[in-house]
């Protein structure tokens, strides 16, 4: 069903004028167009989660999350034939979405973040001190600096190693290995404020 909605929102944005390039079963048969639906759902159900739960984490709105990480499936399904297959199609997916959610950090002005409603385990007040948790871990990530963040949500959130990292970013190991430095000292910092506040 997620795959249909994306290639009818990669259709409907082609309709619209907004790409200019063929979509990839124009001037295909019906058959042909559900063999590439078919392709796609594989890949849609691997790597939604982790994408979508990668943006939550960068914009911090659960809606813009879900929207960024629809127009990435959308733009990755559209150039499709640009993929390089010697590279990891999750690092290539991923820069298409970190674009995406950087372009939605541009636009809008710095907010708080959004905490999600937890469902009570335990106690009312053991509810109560893990959402305080949750919701200061949210804080101090969202007061990193993006590079910071970025890193520190690849490496933690979805266990990327350092060179992999690298890829994803564009950047250096060693830079990759310098920003978690700094981030997690940043972090200590911040979260040690919040106890101690």
């Amino acid at each position: 069903m997620f795959v249909s909605a994306i290639l009818l929102a990669a259709g409907e944005s082609t309709r619209m004028g907004r790409q200019k390039a063929l979509l990839p079963w124009e001037g295909t048969t019906l058959l042909e167009y559900q063999l590439a639906q078919f392709a796609a759902e594989p890949l849609v159900e691997r790597y939604h989660r982790p994408l979508f739960n990668l943006a939550a984490r960068l914009l911090g709105s659960r809606d813009e999350a879900l929207d960024s990480t629809q127009n990435a499936f959308v733009k990755a399904y559209q150039n499709l034939a640009s993929f390089d297959q010697g590279q990891r199609f999750f690092s290539w997916i991923y820069q298409i979405l970190r674009n995406e959610c950087l372009n939605v950090l541009r636009s809008r002005r710095p907010s708080a973040p959004l905490t999600d409603n937890m469902v009570a385990q335990g106690s009312p007040a053991d509810a109560f001190d893990e959402e305080q948790r949750r919701t200061a871990v949210q804080a101090a990530l969202m007061a990193l600096p993006d590079e910071q963040r970025e890193v520190v949500l690849l490496r933690h959130f979805t266990e990327l190693s350092y060179d992999e990292i690298a890829v994803s970013t564009g950047v250096p190991v060693k830079t990759v290995k310098s920003r978690l430095y700094s981030a997690r000292q940043r972090l200590a910092t911040l979260l040690s404020n919040e106890r101690s506040s």
